[in-house]
């Protein structure tokens, strides 16, 4: 009877939003790898799709309040795995993001964290006996979430590490936040953000030096964006048409399985296919919203929202990225980018968010 209301109860909308989007990525990763050395992507894609699936449907059985209480370890298990990382972790492009496993495949332990972060914040949140966040909690909530930044932004990732930020603020912001300590955030943003500068490693520098004037180096750290907005405005209204996008055929657009697969997709499939995908990504957050609203607990509804707004901070940088409103970051497109740990780590949120909801049917 269990098994029965369980799947009956499965957010079943939620789950056909995220398999019509990943199908749109295969196809795009499919129609971008032709004729060049990505060709085999696309079906490395459905297998992720699948493990995807099998750890969504395993998370959702999982009571989150089990979860909830096993912070303490996830969260030394997370620390532990980022050391790792760092120490003994393969180094591409110069990075150490991944530890490699049997197989060929690698390990981002930093986009798993994201979970981690999420349940983290919610168990703090809901921990709280005040009707709004005190100044010490905050400081708190934010050296829990600012460890693990660190030792991403070292690997180094800046992209990633942000993405843990909008966690923080979600949360932070549903719990209640006084305005004097926003006011205090906002002065503090002014004198560190511009300090900062002087932390950052020369490529970032480059990478937000190019986002303010890309023709300032057309040939070099110009040349991505350059040829990401040329690759959009070739789509037109309706597109040229799976794999007859001549950026992405004749390999003028940079990885466009990955970071870019948003141009290629909007070269290949105009302004409609890129609204009509924004739309699927709009329904997917109304999903996660609507079992947010019905959660039941402050826990579950932390869960939610906080996975609602790491989603929409990555959809926003990426297609902000690729029509060069945002600086390139490496922020890969939810569902749609080619990569085993982004792909799991977001059916695996999706799983959370499903597990609230089976828990709302319980007596």
């Amino acid at each position: 009877m269990a098994s029965y209301r369980s799947i009956r109860d499965f957010d079943w909308g939620l789950l056909l939003i995220a398999l019509l989007v990943s199908a749109i990525g295969i196809l795009q990763i499919f129609s971008a790898g032709q004729g060049t050395k990505w060709k085999d992507l696309w079906w490395k894609q459905i297998i992720f799709v699948c493990i995807g699936l099998a750890l969504m449907w395993i998370i959702s059985l999982i009571d989150y309040h089990t979860l909830l209480g096993q912070v303490p370890l996830l969260y030394g298990v997370m620390i532990l795995l980022l050391i790792i990382t760092a120490f003994f972790g393969v180094k591409i492009f110069e990075a150490r993001r991944w530890i490699a496993l049997p197989g060929g495949f690698m390990f981002q332990i930093s986009e798993f964290a994201k979970l981690v972060m999420v349940l983290v914040v919610a168990r703090f949140l809901t921990e709280l006996r005040t009707e709004s966040v005190h100044w010490k909690d905050l400081l708190k909530l934010c050296g829990l979430v600012g460890v693990p930044m660190l030792f991403v932004m070292r690997q180094p990732d800046l992209g990633t590490a942000m993405t843990y930020v909008p966690i923080l603020v979600m949360g932070v912001f549903l719990a209640g936040l006084r305005w004097q300590y926003m006011v205090l955030i906002a002065l503090l943003a002014m004198v560190l953000i511009p300090s900062s500068w002087f932390l950052l490693k020369d490529y970032q520098k480059s990478r937000i030096l190019t986002f303010l004037d890309p023709a300032r180096d057309p040939k070099g750290d110009g040349y991505q964006v350059i040829q990401s907005k040329i690759a959009i405005g070739n789509g037109g209204m309706w597109g040229k048409g799976v794999t007859k996008g001549t950026q992405t055929r004749y390999q003028f657009l940079p990885v466009p399985h990955t970071d870019f697969v948003f141009s290629a997709f909007g070269e290949e499939h105009g302004f409609v296919g890129v609204v009509f995908v924004l739309g699927l990504y709009f329904l997917l957050f109304m999903q996660i919203v609507q079992n947010a609203q019905t959660a039941p607990d402050r826990g579950g509804m932390y869960i939610c929202m906080c996975i609602c707004a790491t989603l929409l901070f990555h959809i926003l940088v990426n297609v902000g990225m690729v029509v060069g409103r945002m600086p390139v970051t490496g922020i890969p497109l939810p569902l749609m980018s080619n990569g085993g740990s982004g792909m799991l780590s977001v059916f695996m949120m999706l799983g959370l968010v499903n597990n609230v909801r089976l828990l709302r049917f319980v007596n």
